[in-house]
């Protein structure tokens, strides 16, 4: 049996659990219980001080009670039996619930699963992670004597969480680890900066930088010293996998998730089986993807990780779901129920979304380009469900010159457009995929882990 190290309290409760889901539906027809604790760490060490921070952690229990037209729930904090029968109580007390609606609670399910870790970050004391960060910061600040600071920052998240409705019987342990080394540097031109970094789901096998990442990493910051400003209009653009994921997050990542359907906020709900790109389009959302960041085995409310094929061949197939936002719309659910914490509602969220790979390999695709513009790395991307509209920033790109990448740096670089057009413009699709982790919320909150990414892109742009 995998170890779940689930704390006391929450592995006691987690046996009652059953019985709480059965007396919820005597009143309501559909019932269920979430236990979650969400902790994490951070180290930061620059060229002037070094911080370890261990963020309060959050624990609760979330029982919910839905009818088909609300979804009725109670936040716990811990898991004291008592104070979650308390909470129960409260929960069903006057509540004048439609038992007319048929909730499905799933297939029967059942299952504990942990990540897998070749170095565990939990083996590690706080010592040695320190100790591999001031290594990294070593390895970099020694590499130009331009450079002014190098900023390490290490975030390791634990997640454990415990579900249960008349169906399922789920608990997980999710170990998420990222680490991002920021370079500064300086000369007469003036001051600028570039990162790299690695993250996903497992250990710190994860957080290996080679030798020839550092130099690229600071090569590159250096060149930017140099960078030019780019004559805003039309390019033939190759995206970086980075760039990619971001149009995507940005458009069929925020634009599907189907709770902005229910509220007639999302332009991708009068397009669904219609063309929106071309055919060498396909995009997912898979939070069963190994490894990376927006990863998990079900999400919270008890959907077990599985793809959804968002686009199939430029044809736009469904957005990404949550129970109520399936319900409404009466169309089937995906993992993509997922809360910031136990104290918040779920929402349809992404997990790790992705343009997936093609056929073309990344230096047949630069050939075919005379005059053009490789963008290397984003830096930020703004959402535009109602109109479509694509606006992603990017820290810097590289001129495309007779088919090859030149030393000719731009930044910054603004990728704008209309998105159908800009997918429809699509003319070549990498065999590479990589992908992007951090957060990402809803506006400025209901922030939860996801990765972006996919594949190398060749297509047409307007760029500022």
């Amino acid at each position: 049996m995998p170890d779940l190290n689930l704390p006391d309290a929450m592995a006691e409760l987690r046996g009652s659990l059953g019985t709480l889901v059965q007396r919820i539906e005597q009143t309501a027809p559909y019932g269920a219980a979430l236990l979650s604790t969400r902790k994490s760490f951070r180290i930061t060490v620059d060229n002037r001080e070094e911080r370890v921070i261990e963020i309060p952690p959050s624990m609760g229990t979330v029982l919910t009670a839905f009818d088909g037209k609300t979804v009725h729930e109670k936040a716990v904090g811990g898991f004291d039996r008592r104070q979650v029968e308390r909470g129960e109580r409260e929960l069903l007390s006057g509540v004048p619930f439609s038992n007319g609606k048929v909730i499905d609670p799933g297939p029967e399910r059942k299952g504990e699963f942990v990540t897998a870790a070749e170095i565990p970050a939990s083996h590690l004391t706080i010592q040695e992670k320190l100790e591999r960060c001031r290594e990294i910061h070593r390895r970099v600040r020694s590499k130009d004597p331009r450079i002014v600071n190098v900023r390490i920052l290490y975030n390791e998240f634990t997640d454990q969480s415990v579900f249960r409705n008349r169906t399922a019987d789920l608990a997980q342990r999710v170990e998420r680890l990222v680490l991002y080394i920021f370079v500064f540097v300086q000369d007469e031109r003036g001051m600028r900066y570039n990162w790299f970094g690695h993250s996903g789901t497992g250990g710190w096998e994860l957080l290996t930088f080679s030798e020839e990442e550092l130099q690229n990493l600071v090569d590159k910051t250096v060149a930017l010293l140099g960078a030019e400003r780019i004559e805003p209009g039309e390019y033939t653009v190759v995206t970086a996998p980075g760039v990619t994921g971001t149009i995507v997050h940005e458009s069929f990542g925020h634009g599907v998730e189907t709770d902005m359907f229910v509220k007639e906020r999302a332009r991708a709900a009068q397009f669904i089986e219609q063309v929106v790109g071309s055919p060498l389009v396909n995009i997912w959302d898979d939070p069963s993807f190994p490894g990376v960041m927006g990863s998990y085995f079900f999400d919270d409310e008890g959907m077990l990780a599985s793809p959804t094929q968002i686009v199939e061949n430029g044809v736009f197939q469904r957005g990404i779901t949550d129970l109520y936002s399936a319900t409404q719309l009466g169309i089937p659910r995906s993992a993509n129920g997922r809360r910031q914490d136990y104290s918040r509602k779920a929402y349809a969220r992404m997990s790790n979304t992705y343009f997936a790979s093609g056929i073309t390999p990344v230096e047949d695709l630069i050939s075919q380009v005379d005059r053009g513009i490789y963008v290397d790395k984003w830096s930020s991307g703004m959402e535009d469900p109602q109109g479509w509209g694509i606006q992603v920033t990017c820290h810097y790109g590289h001129e495309i010159r007779s088919g090859k990448v030149t030393g000719r740096m731009f930044a910054p670089i603004a990728i704008s457009g209309y998105l159908p057009e800009v997918l429809q413009s699509i003319s070549a699709v990498g065999t590479d995929m990589k992908f992007d982790g951090g957060s990402c919320g809803k506006g400025h909150k209901e922030m939860v882990r996801v990765s972006s990414g996919g594949a190398t892109l060749l297509l047409k742009a307007r760029l500022g």
